[in-house]
């Protein structure tokens, strides 16, 4: 669906990049080894989206480093468009509403990163009724056609930190209110 949109797909990995998780920032070299691309041709999508404001950069040290710009006005519908391309919607709308008593779901893995993945990794907090969860994950895969791979921990269990200091943070994608 993005490719039809936007016909770069240099452009693409860097809007799931960095508007997917609004936390990650990146440099030029990381991301010409993480995308397998020339520096040059991230370089110029660099330097559109941050001429269209839509990236912010800082240097530290004699790295540029950037992020998404979170004041501009097209950031929430840019992400809400990454939301919608890796279904990751329909796993809220479908499956989290309809569990019970669940606290918290993140979003681990690939997608974190902000790189393109046919899995998408949740990490469920709270009381889950496993069967049921199963039963909607099957249904929802069909329909974003992705696989769902999960985790669930109990409230008690999560405040251990489960993560090592290696792993990227999951990201709360969404929370009982």
């Amino acid at each position: 669906m993005m490719d039809v949109l936007i016909s770069s797909k240099t452009r693409i990995k860097l809007l799931l990049k960095l508007f997917l998780n609004k936390h990650v920032e990146a440099h030029l070299r990381g991301l010409e080894q993480e995308f397998g691309e020339s520096s040059n041709a991230i370089r110029v999508e660099l330097n559109r989206l941050e001429q269209a404001e839509l990236l912010t950069a800082a240097t530290k040290g004699n790295k540029k480093f950037y992020r998404a710009n979170e004041s501009h006005p097209l950031f929430k519908d840019i992400h809400n468009l990454l939301l919608k391309h890796t279904g990751i919607d329909q796993v809220v709308e479908q499956v989290i509403h309809r569990l019970g008593d669940v606290e918290q779901v993140y979003l681990s893995g690939r997608l974190v990163r902000g790189l393109e993945s046919k899995v998408i990794d949740l990490i469920f907090v709270g009381s889950v009724d496993v069967l049921y969860l199963i039963e909607l994950i099957t249904k929802t895969e069909k329909a974003i056609n992705r696989k769902i791979r999960y985790l669930v921990y109990s409230p008690a269990e999560f405040k251990v930190n489960p993560f090592s200091e290696d792993d990227i943070k999951p990201l709360l994608i969404w929370q009982k209110v």
